[in-house]
């Protein structure tokens, strides 16, 4: 029997006594609990906010394995050992698809759902090459600055946002260098990219960035059949990190969506 270990985790208070269900912010892949944290303190008055490190992210133990049956059941044993009755996910890529697997398995806990940029089906397999060759050849190299794990990112990544993204969590005294566990993400990463259709009637928000193509025209059928009390929104001029690049307008989507009953 697999006894899991709790998640790294932090929980806010709101400001009143509030009877409100408590929002978890679930980060995506190389991220941590900070990533929504934008999001998360514009609710911070009126909710109980929890936010999370994922396995093998932040400062979360490490493990072998990891997909999202067994993400989701992490996350139940936290909320379970906070004895909280009702929580509303909000759930960003990785963390939207751990989100929405957590709600098929115990939707009796789950009073909303909000997935932000990915859609419940498997993505293909070469997303992440050269992020993954960039953050290898840091290890490799061993470099004990992060001026110098960025002079050896940017080799191998053209993105200078992922750049700035990955080196967030880097990390010299680590034996991966970096706080996530690259080791368990690169041998796993079929098991991330993958997904099994579930059938969710939780009331569900999906929230797309216009330039990113996570979530396609053509993914509402599927989103539809396995969440068929979903609706979408679209932030325009924005991409796939549409929580950095446009938090306001991701705050006013989920306020609407929150305060319809």
């Amino acid at each position: 029997m697999h006894h899991p270990q709790l998640l790294n985790f932090q929980f806010h208070q709101a400001k009143q006594v509030t009877k409100q269900p408590t929002l978890v912010f679930i980060h995506g892949l190389f991220g941590d609990m900070n990533n929504l944290g934008i999001i998360a303190r514009a609710f911070s008055d009126d909710y109980d906010i929890l936010r999370v490190d994922l396995r093998n992210h932040g400062q979360s133990f490490h493990a072998e394995y990891m997909n999202y049956a067994l993400m989701a059941e992490d996350l139940f044993m936290l909320i379970q050992h906070l004895n909280l009755k009702k929580v509303i996910l909000i759930g960003h890529s990785m963390g939207g698809k751990t989100a929405m697997k957590l709600t098929a398995l115990h939707p009796e806990i789950v009073e909303k759902l909000i997935v932000i940029d990915i859609a419940p089906l498997p993505y293909g397999k070469q997303g992440h090459q050269d992020v993954f060759q960039g953050l290898f050849a840091v290890k490799q190299a061993k470099p004990e600055t992060r001026q110098q794990a960025k002079q050896i990112l940017e080799q191998e990544i053209n993105e200078s946002s992922v750049v700035q993204f990955m080196l967030k969590s880097f990390e010299p005294s680590s034996p991966e260098f970096f706080r996530f566990n690259l080791t368990a993400l690169f041998n796993n990463y079929s098991h991330l990219m993958d997904w099994q259709n579930v059938n969710v009637t939780v009331p569900s928000l999906f929230i797309k960035g216009g330039n990113s193509a996570y979530i396609k025209p053509e993914d509402a059928e599927y989103i539809l059949q396995q969440f068929p009390n979903a609706t979408s929104f679209t932030i325009n001029g924005c991409g796939h990190w549409v929580h950095a690049e446009k938090p306001d307008f991701v705050v006013r989507a989920i306020n609407r969506f929150l305060n319809k009953n």
